[in-house]
C-alpha cells in the first residue's frame, strides 16, 4: 500500500472510529487519541479484530486434533466429489467452523479430565478445560485446508477422462503432494513483508475473525436490534431454506436471463443476454452459489476492488468483446460469442484424436492436414486480459508499493514497525526459518525425482521444475501484495502455459504439469500466508499454524487423490456428456476448460495458437498494454497527491477481471457487483454500525446455510435420482445464444443461418 493510501487510511480511522463494545449503542462511541493510536490504521481491521490476548489458552490439544483432523478429510471429500458436478458445489471451511462449535463444547463436557503422566514433558489429558476459541481456530486451519482442492487433481482428470492415456495412482499421488506443499518455502520467504504488516490486512479473514467472536464472545443485545448469534442463526436459517429453490425447485433462479425472455426466437438476443452462454446483459442469480462462487464473498471485498473488477468486465463484456464479434475479428461470427470449447475452421468442435499420435504429442503433420485451432472470441479476450494482468501486476506493485515494501523489508528485519497485533504476537516464538527452508529443499527434491521417474507418464524435465519454482518465487511477493491488499489474486496459470509451450511444444502433460508448478506452488504460497494472517489476528501461536497447516495440506492431498481416482474409475464416461445418461451430473465443467487450455499451449503449443505461426498472433500486444497500464494514474497520483480517489484506479485488478472467465460466467459478476455495492459501499458509507456488527457475520451464515442444504439435497434427493421437470429446471432458457450466426455453418439444435 502506497504511503498516500497508508495517510488516509489513517485519516479514515481517525474520522471514524468506532469498534465493537458490546454496548447497544457503540456506534455513538468516538475512541480516545490514546485508543487510536493501539487500534490497526486500517479501518475494517479495527472495527472487527480484538487487541487483546489471554497466552495460557491450551491450543494443543485431543478437541483439536480430533474435530480438525475429522474436518478436513469431510471437507476434502466433499468437495472433490463436488467438483466433477455440473454445478460444482463449494463447502467452504465456514461450515465445518460452525459445525465443530457443538461438538467441541460436548467433548469439553463429556470426555474425562484425568491427566496422565503429571509433572513430565509428556502430561496429557483428554479434557483440558473449556473449549476456547484458540483451539476453534486450529480446527478451520484444518478445515481450510481440506475445503482448498488440490489443483493437480484436473491433470489426473484430463489425463485418464479426456485424453484416456494411462497414469499410474503413485505418478498421480507424487504429482498431487510435491505441487500442494512446495509453496511453503515461498511463505516462509515472504511472511515478515506479508504477515506482519498493518497495511497487509487481507481482507477475507475479517469474515472468520468476525463469526470467531460472534460464536465465542459474550455479546449484547442492541436496544430494537438483534446479538450477532441470533443474527447469524436466522440468516443461516433462510440461506438453508432459500437454497432449495435454485438447488433443486427453482434452478433457473441461478440465471434469470429476462432479454432472452423477451425475444425467444432471436439468436442476438441470447447471445447478449445469456447468463450462462452469452453475455448476461441484464441477467441476474438470486443463488450466493452463483454469487459467491468464483469471486468470493462480495461481502468480504473492499468497494474499491469489487468496483475495479465489474469495470473491467463490463469493459471486456460489453464494450471490445461484441466490437470483435460483429465487426469479424478472427472469424469470430463462426463460432459462439462466449464458450471456452474448441473448434477446427468450419465451426465444427475440434477433433483432437485427429492430430494426437501414439506418443502422446503433437503429429503436425495430421495438424496442417485437417485444421488450425480456433477459439470463441471471448476466449481470445480471455488470454489477452491474462497477458496483460501480469505485466500490469508487477508495473503496478512497483510502482505504488515499491518503496513501502522497501521500508517494510528493513524494518521488519529490524524488528520495528508493529501495531498492536504485531506487539501481541511477541508472545509466541517464531516458527524457525530452517523449518520453511528445510520443507522447500526437501519437495524440490522430491518433485524432480518424480519427474525424472515417471517421465514417461508426466513429461516434464527436471529444469521444467526448476523454472516453475523460480517464476513461482518471482510473483509471490507482487502478486501476494494484491492479494493482501484487495482480496483478489491473480493468477500464473497463462504466463506458464505460455513459457513451458514454447520452451517444451507437442507434450500436453509436461505443460499442464508445468503449470501447476509454477502457479499453483505460488497460490499455495497465498494460500498459506493468509491462514498465518488469520493466525496472526487471532493470536495462534506460529508453531502451532505451522505444524496444522502442514499435516492438514497433507492429508487433504490423499484424500483428494483417493476421491477422483474413485470417481474417475467407477462413474462410465464421466467427464463426457454426450456419453452419459440424460441429466447426469457429471460433466466436470472446470476440467473442461482445463483439458482445452492444455490441448492450446501444449499439445498445439503457443507458437501455434499466439506465435508467427498462430491465429492470434496481435494478442501478444497485451503484454506491452499491461505494463503501461499503470503508468498514467501513478503520474497522476504523483501530479495530484491531494486527490485520494486516484489511488482507488487499481489497473491489475481491472485488466485481470475476466481471467476467470470461462469457466465463470457474465452471470457471477453481474450479480456478485449489486449485492458488493449495496453491502460494501452504501451499507459500509451510511449504516456503518450495522455493517460492523453483521456484515461478516451474514456472509459466514450465507456460506454454511448453503453448504448444508446442498449437502442434504445431494445425498437425500439427487443421489436417488429423485427429480423434476418443469419448465423452471432449466439453468438459462437461452438455447440460440451457443449457435454461429455465419451462413451455412450447422450445428446441431441451432437453426441453419442462410
Amino acid at each position: 500500500m502506497s504511503g498516500a493510501q497508508r495517510n488516509e487510511m489513517s485519516l479514515r480511522t481517525t474520522q471514524t472510529p468506532m469498534i465493537e463494545t458490546g454496548n447497544p449503542k457503540s456506534e455513538d462511541i468516538k475512541l480516545t487519541e490514546e485508543e487510536l493510536d493501539d487500534q490497526s490504521p486500517v479501518e475494517e481491521v479495527a472495527l472487527t479484530v480484538a487487541t487483546t490476548d489471554d497466552p495460557t489458552l491450551p491450543v494443543w490439544t485431543f478437541r483439536m486434533w480430533f474435530l480438525g483432523l475429522l474436518s478436513c478429510v469431510v471437507l476434502a471429500f466433499l468437495n472433490q466429489f463436488f467438483s466433477y458436478r455440473i454445478e460444482p458445489l463449494t463447502i467452504s471451511s465456514v461450515s465445518a467452523q460452525i459445525a465443530c462449535l457443538p461438538l467441541g463444547q460436548l467433548m469439553a463436557a463429556t470426555l474425562p479430565t484425568r491427566k496422565w503422566f503429571q509433572g513430565t514433558p509428556f502430561e496429557f489429558s483428554l479434557n483440558r478445560g473449556p473449549f476456547n476459541m484458540k483451539e476453534h481456530v486450529l480446527i478451520t486451519i484444518f478445515a481450510n485446508a481440506g475445503a482448498g482442492g488440490a489443483y493437480a487433481i484436473s491433470i489426473v482428470t484430463i489425463v485418464k477422462a479426456f485424453y484416456r492415456r494411462p497414469l499410474s495412482f503413485f505418478a498421480s499421488l507424487a504429482i498431487t503432494v510435491t505441487t500442494q506443499m512446495i509453496g511453503f518455502g515461498w511463505a516462509g520467504l515472504f511472511r515478515n513483508v506479508l504477515v506482519k504488516p498493518a497495511h497487509m490486512w487481507w481482507p477475507s479473514n475479517l469474515v472468520q475473525v468476525s463469526l470467531f467472536r460472534t460464536l465465542h464472545e459474550t455479546d449484547y443485545r442492541p436496544k430494537r436490534g438483534l446479538t450477532r448469534g441470533q443474527f447469524f442463526v436466522i440468516v443461516l436459517g433462510c440461506s438453508f431454506c432459500w437454497y432449495v429453490l435454485p438447488g433443486y425447485l427453482f434452478p433457473m433462479l441461478s440465471s434469470l436471463s429476462w432479454v432472452c425472455w423477451a425475444w425467444p426466437t432471436t439468436v442476438q438476443a441470447h447471445q447478449l443476454g445469456s447468463g450462462l452462454h452469452g453475455l448476461g446483459l441484464g441477467a441476474i442469480a438470486l443463488d450466493w452459489s452463483t454469487i459467491g462462487s468464483f469471486l468470493g464473498s462480495p461481502l468480504a471485498t473492499p468497494f474499491f476492488a469489487i468496483a475495479n473488477i465489474f469495470a473491467g468486465f463490463c469493459v471486456i463484456t460489453y464494450i471490445i468483446t461484441p466490437i470483435c464479434y460483429y465487426l469479424d475479428v478472427y472469424n469470430a461470427k463462426t463460432f459462439p460469442i462466449f464458450s471456452s470449447r474448441l473448434f477446427d475452421a468450419s465451426g465444427q468442435l475440434y477433433d483432437i484424436n485427429r492430430v494426437i499420435s501414439n506418443k502422446f504429442s503433437l503429429d503436425v503433420e495430421a495438424y496442417n492436414n485437417y485444421s488450425k485451432l480456433h477459439i470463441s472470441v471471448f476466449f481470445v479476450m480471455t488470454y489477452g486480459v491474462g497477458f496483460a494482468a501480469l505485466t500490469a501486476t508487477i508495473s503496478h506493485v512497483i510502482l505504488f508499493h515499491g518503496k513501502d515494501i522497501w521500508y517494510q523489508m528493513r524494518a521488519a528485519l529490524r524488528l520495528k514497525q508493529e501495531d498492536v497485533h504485531t506487539r501481541l504476537m511477541r508472545a509466541y516464538p517464531e516458527v524457525p526459518g530452517w523449518w520453511f527452508h528445510g520443507l522447500l529443499l526437501l519437495f524440490i527434491i522430491l518433485s524432480i525425482a518424480a519427474c525424472e521417474v515417471f517421465n514417461d507418464q508426466l513429461q516434464l524435465p527436471w529444469w521444467g521444475v526448476l523454472f516453475a519454482c523460480a517464476l513461482a518465487i518471482a510473483f509471490t511477493l507482487p502478486i501476494g501484495v494484491i492479494a493482501a491488499t484487495t482480496n483478489q489474486v491473480p493468477g500464473l496459470n497463462i504466463i506458464t502455459e505460455y513459457l513451458i509451450g514454447y520452451a517444451y511444444p507437442g507434450r500436453p502433460v509436461a505443460n499442464v504439469c508445468f503449470k501447476t508448478y509454477g502457479y499453483i506452488s505460488m497460490t499455495q504460497a497465498i494460500t498459506f500466508l493468509s491462514d498465518f494472517k488469520l493466525g496472526h489476528y487471532m493470536k495462534i501461536p506460529p508453531r502451532s499454524m505451522f505444524v496444522v497447516q502442514v499435516v492438514g495440506t497433507m492429508l487433504a492431498a490423499f484424500i483428494n487423490l483417493g476421491t477422483a481416482w474413485w470417481l474417475l474409475t467407477s462413474v462410465e464416461n464421466i467427464c463426457h456428456p454426450e456419453l452419459l445418461p440424460v441429466n447426469s451430473p457429471w460433466t466436470c465443467p472446470g476440467d473442461r476448460v482445463f483439458f482445452d487450455a492444455s490441448v492450446i499451449w501444449g499439445l498445439i503449443g503457443p507458437q501455434r495458437q499466439f506465435g508467427n505461426l498462430g491465429l492470434y498472433d496481435k494478442v501478444n500486444w497485451f503484454f506491452l498494454f499491461g505494463a503501461l497500464a499503470p503508468v498514467p494514474f501513478w503520474l497522476a497520483s504523483r501530479r495530484w497527491p491531494e486527490k485520494k480517489w486516484i489511488l482507488y484506479f487499481n489497473m491489475p485488478i481491472f485488466i485481470a477481471a475476466t481471467g476467470i472467465m470461462p469457466p465463470a460466467t457474465p452471470v457471477n459478476f453481474t450479480s456478485w457487483f449489486v449485492i458488493g455495492f449495496i453491502f460494501n459501499y452504501y451499507i459500509f458509507k451510511y449504516r456503518k454500525g450495522w455493517w460492523q456488527r453483521y456484515n461478516y457475520v451474514m456472509s459466514a451464515a450465507l456460506d454454511a446455510g448453503l453448504a448444508f442444504m446442498g449437502v442434504l439435497l445431494y445425498f437425500a434427493l439427487q443421489l436417488q435420482e429423485k427429480s423434476i421437470n418443469w419448465w423452471g429446471v432449466n439453468l438459462d432458457n437461452c438455447p440460440l445464444a451457443t449457435c454461429p450466426t455465419a451462413p451455412g455453418v450447422v450445428v446441431d439444435g441451432c437453426p441453419t443461418v442462410t
